[in-house]
């Protein structure tokens, strides 16, 4: 045969249950679904303050729930303040549940051959939005979310689909921090209501 490739194959000494063990999941995932949460309470969603800002999960693989595509998030932005900037390939949506502000995206020129690039294009485009409003963050865009009420918080939700992650596109890369995060800080919902409290100049 071609290459020497009749006197090749015929060796090596394991032998796994590959199949067997896909086959085994297929039974058993059922069985595993009945133990993961339909429903998540608030006190069950985990706070974090992430470079992103400060954040509650309500959907993430890590929180043993019944969703197997999509990442959720409540993004709390105080008054006046912003979100961190990022970018990521998967395409992104925010419903904004309260408050008032403005994004700012910059798309990106990008090449994927064997190795992947990204440049930034000069423009940086400006979209108002308020509460009951979609936002749609293209795949890999650079964005910021930017509270434009000097008193009341922002309180928007993300949704973002794993599959890339799932795929090997787990391109996310942070370009600015939110002003509120510092590392490791552990949040509860104490702390973050003081984040949000409106700072006023006592004289």
């Amino acid at each position: 045969m071609a290459w020497g490739e009749a006197k090749a194959w015929n060796q090596g000494d394991k032998s796994l249950a590959f199949y067997q063990d896909t086959l085994t999941d297929a039974v058993e995932k059922p069985i595993r679904d009945k133990g993961r949460k339909k429903i998540v309470k608030p006190s069950e969603m985990p706070w974090e303050l992430a470079p992103q800002g400060i954040l509650k999960h309500m959907i993430n693989p890590q929180m043993n729930t019944r969703m197997e595509t999509v990442d959720a998030y409540m993004q709390i932005i105080p008054p006046g303040s912003r979100s961190g900037k990022h970018r990521h390939l998967a395409e992104e949506c925010l419903y904004v549940l309260e408050g008032r502000g403005y994004d700012l995206h910059q798309d990106c020129d990008v090449e994927i051959t064997d190795t992947y690039h990204w440049v930034p294009q000069a423009e940086v485009k400006r979209f108002e939005w308020k509460s009951g409003d979609v936002i749609y963050i293209p795949p890999n865009t650079i964005h910021q979310h930017f509270n434009a009420d000097p008193e009341h918080p922002v309180r928007m939700i993300s949704a973002i689909n794993r599959i890339y992650k799932y795929s090997g596109l787990n391109d996310l890369e942070q370009l600015e921090n939110a002003p509120e995060y510092r590392q490791g800080v552990a949040l509860n919902a104490e702390i973050v209501a003081e984040m949000l409290v409106v700072k006023t100049n006592v004289e």
